[in-house]
């Protein structure tokens, strides 16, 4: 009985070699199978990019999907583009446009500075930066292109964006209880302050009514400067070889999908559906993003990442809260 209880550790690991082989074999269906997963409402972007990283950190692998990651990105934020109002977006930009100005140059400058004191890399500061500056994964997903950014540096500014977007969702409402803020302080500092529109209506409506409704319309007002900010880094990051312009066109897409929706209302249904395309392809190419990078990738910047994220959050959160209560 001892001779053979002593086989079950070296069994049960030839068991698991197994299972692990089978599964690097047959690793396009599993890509296949999570990817068709990514269309289920439950699969959410945290999900799909837990999902890729399993894959990862376990060696099972499938490089010939590299090659679609970006253009599943770019595709789905010029189907999003479908879902925005426009008249809402100019509206509410009548009343928000200089503040709105104001904070995304600073957190875009700020996220620089700090992003050379921790010695984070030049893109995923840069995405960082941007998520936290407009508007969380959709921002990071629509600067990633246009930086020709590798799979870790998009998965850390990702990591970092949807950890500070669960715990926001928290402690907001709590923060603003505690220091009694008006629903219409604490809309907006919400819509400044926490990186996801999800977040943000999550917290506004923990808050209260008005609360949602003012931190929804600041949002959508951010969630536009996803434009300009990728053109100005575009023209700024140009290629060290050919010192030539990586234009994003898929910007010039994502605009005349809000102008085509804004001019053909009657097919409102139809943009819906675009709309979640976008939505779903862009938690289908977080998945991927996510199984393409590695351990020695990780090793690079995952701590100073998460350093610059947080320091870059409270900073941003404090500051936009003084500036908001003193008026």
């Amino acid at each position: 009985f001892s001779i053979s209880f002593c086989y079950i550790p070296s069994l049960l690991l030839q068991k698991i070699c197994r299972i692990m082989k089978w599964f690097r074999v047959n690793s396009k269906y599993i890509y296949l199978f999570i990817l068709a997963l990514c269309f289920l409402p439950f699969v959410t972007p945290p999900v799909a990019l837990l999902a890729g990283l399993v894959l990862s950190v376990t060696g099972v692998k499938n490089y010939s999907t590299n090659s679609y990651t970006s253009k599943i990105l770019q595709a789905s934020i010029v189907l999003m583009g479908f879902g925005m109002n426009l008249n809402a977006v100019i509206s509410a930009s009548k009343t928000g446009f200089t503040e709105t100005i104001i904070s995304v140059f600073t957190v875009m400058v700020l996220g620089i500075l700090l992003g050379r004191l921790f010695k984070v890399e030049k893109n995923t500061s840069l995405l960082i930066s941007a998520g936290t500056a407009i508007c969380g994964g959709s921002a990071i997903a629509a600067v990633a292109p246009v930086l020709n950014s590798k799979s870790h540096q998009i998965s850390f500014a990702l990591i970092v964006v949807f950890v500070l977007n669960s715990i926001a969702l928290f402690l907001f409402p709590f923060v603003g209880h505690r220091l009694g803020l008006s629903q219409e302080v604490f809309g907006n500092w919400a819509a400044i302050a926490i990186h996801d529109t999800s977040s943000v209506v999550g917290a506004g409506a923990l808050y209260g009514e008005n609360a949602l409704e003012i931190a929804t319309t600041v949002k959508l007002i951010r969630s536009l400067w996803i434009i300009p900010l990728s053109l100005m880094i575009s023209f700024l990051n140009k290629t060290e070889e050919r010192k030539r312009i990586n234009f994003p066109w898929f910007i010039i897409y994502f605009v005349i999908a809000i102008l085509f929706a804004q001019l053909f209302p009657g097919f409102n249904s139809t943009f819906e559906h675009l709309k979640w395309l976008g939505n779903r392809g862009m938690v289908a190419a977080i998945f991927l993003i996510g199984s393409n990078i590695s351990f020695s990738e990780i090793k690079k910047s995952g701590a100073n990442s998460f350093a610059l994220g947080i320091s870059l959050w409270v900073i941003i959160a404090t500051g936009s809260l003084f500036f908001l209560t003193l008026e």
